[in-house]
């Protein structure tokens, strides 16, 4: 391989890379590696095959151009020859021959215009010699540098197989130099990895680059001289782009029949050949092998589509060429060049990656949900063949869990659950923060009404006694105070409860067993027998301290209201749940749901859904005044529409574990 300081032909534009992957999936050899969802070509793997570039729509992917270089070479006083390569007619259609184009490379200040075609020819004999001469070895073409360069550095077991010839590039750099003294040669085609083939071409171009040279310097069709190609004059080498082209010039075929020579093009058949052609498998026939399919399908064409157009405009030229052929001369000129050295020695520099361990692999797999071989879709989405490939590659370094698309779509899911979760969270934290201001004011009027009525209910309470103790006990006043004292004994309680709702009380917390207290709430409650009751602690330590009195008010308060919500039924689910720090108590029904205008009502003081007399509207807020006391959080969840699922209620209530 020439040209070693050229280490990237190819590279990435990271502010046009999109993410796609399809450099990676067009990638033969996997020479992309992505970070951060950004595309990095690997020039230490890269074969110059430049696929990435023709297949990339954001134009992210760029190859190395080198115009300044060969603009400098041409303003110097150095004799620059140019060699044409035989593709030129797939892609300068627009020309009107193929005379003024060599006149406008002319232009540019190229000394000579030479005929890759030319070296084809002479290239061609040589194959045709060790084809009939060495029928007992097979050999592959040798003629694509991206080709060696894969089997020197993927498959360098059969490098000793790649035919010891040069390609027609070298071959006719090397006629220029012996026609020539003292000239710097520059090829112009379309293929990249033409860049680094060879250390004896000074520079090379591509179709497109020599587009953008005419360009720059105003060059046209108009006012050019036609010009021919300065001699030796090509043959049938100038089909030699073209898929078969090399069987075609050595007059040869891959008849079926015969099986003698194998025709392989395009990332997946050459890399599919050459791999049974290793295994033996293919071992006794000749492998003609292209990366492109063909060179007029070169990542250096102006045009990258448009195959079989193509073969017709090499086939026309072609045509054209040989009728005007001047065979005595061409022949004159084979044998002038016939002890020419057309050999080539190739050598392995494997850059193979020895497969990771199948645990770290595995391992890998269930990091991206790929639990069983079910879950490996192999579905290339990632840009690699299958599930496994992938993996090997994340354990490289070269790829990334998230170029999994089930894997990312499953993340993906996941983020908008905790997303919808955290939404939820904030509605519920928006909702408890706005009922505490409203309640935190109520609390200060209530504590003091609370403390206003307390010394009058005490004054009324104990003339009252007072009276009591001074009538007889059948006098019929007797009765009636009886009535005032039992009323201000219930305005009493009232107050009392206003008092601990705006938590002006005090909390005596002892150690208890959590799960034995909730089962004593239970057991303080009327269950009807159409409702069954559940509890389920998951706590490590149930030891917590509480105010066992209140606390109790408060389970008995909202177990009541749950059963009371289940008329026809239902089951009431008590969890415990807790870390070090706090426990939470979930209470859950089955019930009818609580309406979602009442929601922001329910610690109201006096504000009560149930019949009249049946409640005074003072339980809730005296759970909230309890648990505040205990400086924990209480949360309530409901749902009434069965469209959304089971209705019924959920309290939530946070404490600390040590009050």
């Amino acid at each position: 391989m020439g040209h070693a300081n050229r280490d990237k032909l190819v590279f990435t534009l990271k502010d046009k890379c999109r993410m796609c992957y399809t450099c990676v999936r067009e990638c033969p050899v996997k020479a992309i590696k992505i970070i951060n969802g950004q595309a990095e070509v690997l020039s230490e793997r890269c074969i110059g095959c430049a696929n990435c570039v023709s297949v990339c729509s954001q134009q992210a992917k760029m190859y190395l151009k080198t115009t300044s270089e060969v603009e400098a070479m041409l303003a110097s006083d150095d004799k620059v020859v140019a060699i044409l390569a035989p593709s030129f007619p797939a892609d300068f259609v627009d020309v009107d021959s193929y005379q003024v184009l060599i006149g406008m490379i002319r232009r540019l200040g190229f000394y000579k215009v030479m005929d890759v075609a030319f070296g084809a020819d002479l290239v061609a004999e040589e194959y045709k010699k060790i084809i009939e001469e060495k029928p007992e070895k097979a050999f592959i073409s040798s003629d694509c540098p991206a080709i060696v360069f894969y089997i020197e550095h993927f498959h360098p077991e059969i490098v000793q197989n790649l035919a010891p010839i040069a390609s027609p590039m070298v071959a006719i750099t090397r006629v220029a130099r012996r026609l020539y003294d003292d000239v710097k040669v520059v090829f112009i085609g379309p293929c990249v990895a033409k860049k680094a083939e060879s250390d004896e071409i000074d520079d090379a171009i591509t179709f497109t680059e020599l587009r953008e040279l005419f360009e720059k310097h105003g060059i046209s069709q108009q006012g050019t001289e036609p010009s021919d190609f300065d001699p030796p004059k090509s043959g049938r080498g100038a089909i030699f782009p073209v898929s078969r082209g090399l069987l075609q010039t050595v007059k040869k075929t891959d008849d079926i029949v015969e099986g003698e020579i194998i025709v392989a093009s395009g990332k997946q058949n050459f890399k599919e050949a050459i791999k049974e052609f290793e295994k033996g498998e293919i071992k006794t026939a000749h492998l003609e092998t292209l990366c492109c399919n063909g060179c007029v399908l070169g990542p250096g064409m102006s045009e990258k589509n448009k195959l079989f157009f193509k073969r017709t405009q090499i086939s026309k030229y072609v045509k054209r060429k040989l009728q005007e052929l001047d065979v005595e001369k061409w022949q004159e000129n084979i044998n002038k060049f016939a002890d020419l050295d057309l050999s080539q020695s190739f050598k392995p520099m494997d850059r193979r990656l020895k497969d990771p361990d199948n645990k770290e692999i595995e391992r890998v797999l269930l990091q991206m949900g790929k639990k069983t071989p079910s879950d490996y879709l192999d579905c290339g989405a990632c840009g690699y063949t299958t599930c496994m490939e992938h993996a090997i590659a994340v354990i490289y370094g070269y790829a990334e869990n998230e170029m999994c698309l089930p894997y990312t779509i499953e993340k993906l899911h996941n983020s908008v659950q905790d997303l919808n979760l955290s939404n939820e969270n904030l509605a519920n934290a928006k909702m408890a923060l706005k009922q505490s201001e409203k309640l935190a004011h109520m609390g200060q009027l209530s504590a003091g009404i609370a403390h206003e009525l307390n010394n009058p209910l005490g004054v009324i309470t104990m003339y009252s006694s007072l009276i009591k103790e001074e009538l007889k006990a059948d006098d019929p006043l007797v009765q009636d105070i009886d009535l005032i004292v039992e009323q201000a004994a219930r305005c009493k309680n009232i107050v009392g409860g206003l008092l601990n709702f705006a938590r002006k009380n005090q909390i005596k917390p002892k150690e208890v067993d959590i799960r034995k207290f909730v089962e004593r709430s239970l057991e303080s409650v009327i269950i009807p027998k159409n409702v069954t009751t559940k509890i389920e602690c998951d706590i490590e330590n149930p030891m917590v301290m509480i105010d066992t009195e209140q606390m109790m008010q408060v389970f008995t308060n909202i177990e009541k209201n749950a059963v009371e919500a289940m008329p026809n039924g239902g089951e009431l689910r008590v969890e415990v749940l807790g870390n070090k720090d706090v426990v939470e108590f979930k209470f859950s029904d089955s019930g009818v749901g609580i309406s979602k205008e009442n929601m922001e009502k329910l610690f109201t003081p006096f504000f009560t859904t149930k019949a009249a007399g049946s409640g005074t509207g003072l339980g809730l807020p005296l759970v909230y005044g309890i648990i505040k006391m205990h400086n924990g959080k209480i949360a309530v969840k409901s749902n009434t529409d069965k469209s959304k699922g089971k209705t019924g209620t959920t309290f939530i209530i946070t404490i600390p574990r040590n009050n």
